[in-house]
């Protein structure tokens, strides 16, 4: 049944499955730099598409390949979802924002560009007008994102002792 809500091309190659086994993404795209949490069931990267007022956003993704909410098994789930809290609270801690927001899309109808379940996770600030902005072109570099992962890498370090690795 989940083939029905299927819209990744054949032969696709799916950019967060290279995230997840340690690969880095051709030209400015996420590179292994950008890696804040790994375990045995996700991934969480800083995203390189950012918005304008939010910039330093995370994606988690589960490091088995499903395309969208409807197949993700339930367990799988709620370990992004954990991993989210974990970089919502880390975001709040480094990033001095007031507030964060998660944010996941489905089907092309539903906003989704890669086929690969992921969950955005956003620093939140007054009058920032997230929803109502576009992601700005081009994003930024890979020197631009570092200092945003090293932050986060390092809070978590800290607050999580061995539960994850970064790389």
């Amino acid at each position: 049944m989940p083939a029905r809500f299927s819209h990744q091309p054949d032969g696709y190659e799916c950019p967060f499955c290279a995230v997840a086994a340690g690969q880095d993404c051709p030209d400015r795209w996420t590179k292994q730099s950008d890696v804040i949490l790994h375990d045995d069931m996700v991934t969480a990267f800083i995203s390189s598409d950012w918005w304008p007022e939010n910039d330093g956003h995370v994606i988690v993704v589960p490091n088995g390949h499903y395309e969208n909410v409807y197949e993700i098994p339930d367990e799988v789930l709620a370990a992004v979802q954990i991993a989210g809290k974990r970089i919502a609270l880390a975001l709040k801690a480094t990033y001095d924002c007031p507030g964060t927001s998660f944010r996941q899309h489905n089907e092309p109808a539903g906003n989704q560009d890669v086929w690969h379940y992921h969950l955005h996770v956003f620093p939140r600030y007054p009058d920032d007008e997230l929803y109502r902005q576009r992601k700005q072109h081009p994003g930024p570099s890979t020197a631009e994102r570092l200092p945003y992962a090293q932050k986060l890498r390092d809070y978590l370090a800290q607050t999580a002792g061995s539960r994850s690795t970064s790389r």
